[in-house]
């Protein structure tokens, strides 16, 4: 199972480059195996990503375990909060 995130390395929203950086730092930091899709890359990126989440209008960042959507910042924020982010990411029972 692949953690996939979706971001964009060219935004000029400071409130999404942040979230990007906290994704991140804190995947990072727990040495969780992640595979960056960067939509600024190559447009098909977020026409995949929303196509993936049923949501034309959907923003980055979002976080799937391989193709399954797993939620936006605000579910990832919450899991880390809550102590439960490797459940939410199913890589733990």
């Amino acid at each position: 199972m692949v953690v996939k995130v979706y971001y964009s390395s060219v935004s000029s929203n400071m409130e999404i480059k942040k979230k990007q950086q906290r994704i991140r730092n804190v995947l990072d930091g727990k040495k969780i195996e992640v595979e960056y899709v960067d939509m600024s890359s190559d447009p098909k990126h977020k026409d995949e990503m929303r196509e993936l989440m049923k949501d034309p209008k959907a923003l980055p960042p979002q976080i799937f375990i391989d193709n399954e959507y797993l939620g936006n910042y605000d579910a990832f924020d919450e899991a880390v909060e809550m102590g439960t982010l490797l459940q939410w990411l199913k890589l733990s029972s």
